[in-house]
């Protein structure tokens, strides 16, 4: 189609009287050659060979002329790519090596999965400018958060990579681009789920279940060290641990009134917290707080070997005497294998390993309703601790095994990478369950504590352990 440009081209009356003397010169050279060539004895058949001629001439120069000449400008010229989804001139869009759009894995051929946050001056074009530099690396948007600042904006990004794209790469090209305080990390298929359905799901967790806070405040926030420091001591003493109601924000920690008493302490040295992820904590206990006290009361009922039948459930603070009256029918060397300490001493942590703030907890009773076992996973900052208790009487019939395989089950549901035991080497019962897991363990031993690892997935195999500070904690 003939664009408006080339309707309005000008006449230029210079073309046309030099295209009409040519023609007249043209015809007399003819007529020169006509006279000259018709008078000879083949003069007529030379003058229609060079008729013949000129036709074909014209005819290839039309051909010619219409296929190079008249050929569309390339768009390439006409105009350039206007942002991050702007194709190459390969037909690939700049984001992916397929052409495809949509969200895609982390499995994908030739892609990595990156999420990435940079902080950027509060300008129009600025965020224009991360997407320029994005799109020149073929890197592909997949989500965008912008957490607002007093002064500037972080921007959250989930990026689709080529594979070939290091780190160290795309944090220079951002940072020519403008982003500051530059952060990166893989990715997984896990953070493709959107903010808002990420935010319901930790809720309705967090709903069911009073023990999933701290986890649900993980996964909201990303890799943190969560601690929950409680009101009053094991042994009576008021702690000091307190917050405001609205919560206390300081860059890398905030801190945060636990409902149940005492304080939850939320760290993140390296990346400091946003005014944004803070309201999203605030909103998670406040939703605790409402609810109150609430533990899952499913009941799995079990027969032992011999034929007895035992039940095992969730428990909580409600089971508190009963567990102390397991307690006194424990013997010293059962507690002291259990609590590494002072026997007169168990019954001040019951209060505190019964609570779904500090974990979770198993209870073992018989048909009779009597409690005869204890299982606890502790969260331990961004550690797991699994540990047993199982009564003289009822010890060596699979109990501990049992207990222990549905501890690991909930670590794993919960997303925790390894869970340790802290126990004496002496103990031959926690180590023949720690092995029948059948997972891949490491031992420490020092002054007589024993500390093993169960590795729950193969990333975390790849990491050295630090089993002698859980061993002194």
């Amino acid at each position: 189609m003939t664009s408006a440009k080339s309707a309005r081209r000008p006449h230029h009356w210079r073309r046309d009287l030099i295209e009409l003397a040519a023609l007249f010169t043209a015809v007399a050279v003819a007529d020169a050659i006509a006279n000259l060539i018709g008078h000879q004895p083949d003069g007529p058949y030379l003058l229609m060979a060079s008729a013949v001629a000129l036709v074909a001439t014209a005819a290839f120069h039309t051909w010619w002329a219409r296929r190079h000449s008249h050929a569309p400008p390339s768009e390439e010229t006409d105009a350039g790519p206007v942002g991050a989804g702007a194709t190459g001139g390969t037909g690939t869009p700049a984001g992916g090596d397929d052409g495809a759009g949509g969200i895609a894995g982390a499995g994908e051929t030739g892609t990595t999965l990156w999420r990435m946050r940079t902080t950027v001056l509060d300008a129009p074009g600025s965020l224009a400018a991360l997407c320029t530099a994005l799109a020149g690396l073929r890197v592909d948007i997949l989500t965008l958060q912008t957490h607002p600042l007093a002064r500037g904006t972080v921007d959250e990004f989930l990026l689709r990579a080529p594979a070939s794209l290091q780190a160290q790469e795309l944090s220079r090209k951002i940072a020519a681009a403008g982003g500051a305080s530059t952060w990166i990390e893989r990715a997984d298929a896990h953070d493709l789920v959107d903010t808002p359905t990420r935010v319901l799901s930790l809720a309705t967790r967090t709903a069911l279940d009073a023990a999933e806070l701290p986890l649900a405040l993980r996964q909201l926030l990303g890799r943190c060290t969560i601690h929950s420091l409680p009101a009053v001591s094991v042994t009576g003493r008021a702690t000091g641990q307190s917050a405001p109601v609205e919560g206390v924000l300081e860059e890398t920690v905030m801190r945060l009134r636990d409902p149940s008493g005492g304080v939850i302490s939320v760290e993140r040295p390296y990346l400091p917290f946003t005014p944004t992820e803070f309201a999203r904590a605030r909103a998670l206990v406040e939703l605790d707080a409402r609810l109150g006290p609430r533990v899952p009361r499913s009941e799995d009922v079990l027969t032992l070997p011999e034929g007895n039948e035992i039940t095992v459930r969730r428990a909580d603070r409600s089971d508190l005497a009963a567990a102390r009256a397991m307690h006194d029918r424990c013997s010293p060397d059962t507690l002291g294998l259990r609590y590494h300490g002072p026997v007169a001493d168990a019954d001040r942590y019951l209060d505190h390993l019964l609570s779904p703030r500090f974990g979770r907890t198993l209870a073992v009773q018989t048909a009779s309703g009597r409690l005869v076992a204890l299982g606890h996973l502790l969260w331990d900052g961004d550690e797991t601790e699994v540990a047993l208790l199982v009564e003289d009487d009822w010890q060596r019939r699979g109990i501990g095994s049992e207990l222990l395989r549905r501890l690991v089950a909930l670590a794993e549901e919960a997303g925790c990478d390894s869970v340790y035991a802290v126990t004496q080497s002496r103990n031959t019962g926690m180590v023949a369950a720690m092995r029948a897991l059948e997972l891949p363990l490491d031992y420490q031993i020092e002054e007589g504590t024993l500390v093993i690892t169960a590795r729950l997935s193969s990333e975390e195999a790849a990491r050295p352990s630090a089993p002698t500070e859980r061993a002194r904690r």
